[in-house]
């Protein structure tokens, strides 16, 4: 253990920084493991080495953002600091300045992470995507806003947003109502994440005018997808043979995104996941993307990602006492 010592000279910067009541520094305590302590215009961190490293970065980094007039909130503080623990040397600014997406009412839409960003650079720069993961890591949130960017800014002429509908085995025609009634309840995430991303009118409009469909993935069957962005999302409840369909679905100009978590199919007992097929298969193709996130990457509440290693130890546990065998990562 040692100390350092940092001086700040811009007072309402170095204010910012703190926050109100020194929340923020109290944030950089619990997140980094570190004691940091206020005295006038300079900031005292005791850790080991690599602690200190890491909240030396934070505070420059984010002190920079203060001074530049950036906004940030005590959740950037949080995802600053393990951003840091991964890499002492990452740029925040590089990470946090991507803005895929600013909506009208909220904040601007970007990666919040390394995880995050690597996804979205992958996703910039390959035709198909896989983000694999659990749930709560951004992964189905970024490629919708990224769908809307493609959208928006006329790389694509329109996008589909697809979902197994597990529950009703695909056989949606026995359901009343319009198709729109019978798949609402399996689509509506999507439709939640673009209401947030777009006004409500310009949705309605835009999928009124089939510029923007959202659809159950048996929808998908016999069609081309040309100069489209493509999102399946919860791709682990999918068979290998829907799987297929859909990656041979894409066309010209068109753009595909999977995501899903392995670990949380629904398909019945003994049944192979199409997702975790095609990752095995598609692994070395140029042109395809697999991103990879963990509990680590999860940008909910800090809660989640306990819950999600809580649950990942019994599975994995009731697994191996079952079959005698370790479990094998997706």
């Amino acid at each position: 253990m040692r100390r350092e010592k940092f001086t700040f000279a811009d007072p309402e910067a170095l204010q910012a920084l703190c926050g109100s009541n020194n929340g923020r520094l109290k944030l950089i305590e619990r997140t980094a493991g570190a004691q940091l302590f206020l005295r006038g215009n300079e900031i005292t961190v005791e850790g080991d080495d690599a602690t200190i490293a890491t909240v030396k970065s934070a505070l420059e980094q984010l002190y920079g953002f203060a001074q530049a007039g950036k906004p940030f909130g005590s959740e950037d503080v949080v995802r600053a600091v393990k951003v840091l623990q991964g890499d002492s040397t990452a740029t925040l600014g590089q990470i946090f300045g991507d803005t895929i997406l600013t909506p009208r009412a909220g904040r601007p839409i970007a990666p919040k992470g390394l995880a995050q960003k690597a996804y979205v650079d992958m996703v910039r720069t390959n035709d198909i995507v896989f983000g694999v993961g659990p749930a709560g890591t951004g992964k189905t949130y970024l490629a919708m806003a990224l769908a809307v960017r493609a959208l928006l800014d006329k790389q694509v002429r329109r996008i589909i947003l697809t979902r197994p509908a597990v529950e009703a085995g695909e056989r949606l025609g026995f359901l009343p109502g319009t198709l729109e009634e019978k798949v609402d309840p399996y689509l509506r995430p999507l439709y939640d994440a673009l209401h947030d991303m777009l006004d409500a009118e310009k949705v309605s409009r835009l999928t009124t005018d089939g510029v923007i469909e959202v659809a159950p993935l048996a929808f998908m069957r016999g069609r081309t997808l040309n100069d489209a962005f493509i999102v399946l999302d919860e791709a682990q409840n999918t068979s290998p043979e829907q799987m297929k369909m859909f990656l041979t679905r894409l066309g010209f100009g068109a753009k595909a995104i999977v995501t899903g978590d392995p670990s949380q199919t629904d398909l019945p007992r003994g049944t192979t996941s199409g997702l975790r097929d095609a990752l095995e298969l598609v692994d070395g193709i140029r042109g395809i993307g697999i991103a990879r996130f963990s509990d680590a990457d999860v940008v909910r509440h800090p809660l989640v990602a306990a819950l999600i290693r809580a649950y990942d130890s019994r599975d994995r546990e009731r697994f191996e006492a079952r079959h005698g065998v370790p479990v094998t990562a997706p």
